[in-house]
């Protein structure tokens, strides 16, 4: 099946996502793909099997919002298998499209290239010009499901957070992890 044809069949279904996920949107999975597909030109990815491998994770990652806000990884996976059924995977390609999205999840550590690349690409925001905007979204996706009370709560769990993200790509590292740095040092002050 062609991607485009897989991609607006997704986006169709994510237009159903809680009116509250101002983050985990259309909007961030659209910026995922981008992204995905941008840090995998730089880290020099030419294969296009792996490549449309990628682009499927990266616009299956965060799916399982549509049924539940934690753990949401694991429904991504079988929302991405329920729909590839009709898209001639192999089974090693489904599972490579599975460990790749789980990737995604904050405690997992991603191995290979292209688990860099799709973590790297899902926290891309960290280190761009836009951050301050992209994390305002996310802190009044977080208070409205009271997973935070307070802008304290956000001031903390932010620095936390920063302190402890790291990019795994080159890529990432050369180019966001700088920007990434100067927030950190303006959240710190």
């Amino acid at each position: 099946m062609k991607f485009e044809i897989i991609k607006q069949n997704l986006l169709s279904k994510l237009r159903d996502l809680d009116a509250r996920l101002i983050y985990h949107n259309i909007q961030h999975t659209l910026d995922v793909l981008n992204q995905a597909e941008r840090i995998a030109a730089e880290e020099k990815i030419a294969d296009k099997k792996e490549l449309y491998l990628l682009k499927l994770a990266a616009l299956y990652h965060d799916s399982g919002f549509l049924k539940k806000y934690e753990g949401h990884e694991e429904v991504s996976c079988k929302i991405f298998l329920e729909d590839a059924a009709s898209f001639g995977l192999t089974e090693m390609e489904k599972n490579l499209v599975e460990r790749l999205i789980m990737a995604t999840k904050i405690s997992s550590k991603p191995k290979t290239i292209l688990e860099k690349i799709l973590r790297d690409a899902d926290l891309d925001y960290l280190g761009r010009n836009d951050f301050s905007t992209i994390a305002c979204l996310l802190k009044k996706e977080l208070m409205s499901y009271k997973f935070i009370a307070t802008n304290k709560d956000w001031n903390i769990r932010q620095l936390a957070f920063l302190e402890t993200h790291k990019y795994y790509t080159k890529s990432s590292i050369l180019t966001r992890e700088p920007v990434k740095q100067q927030y950190l040092q303006t959240l710190t002050q």
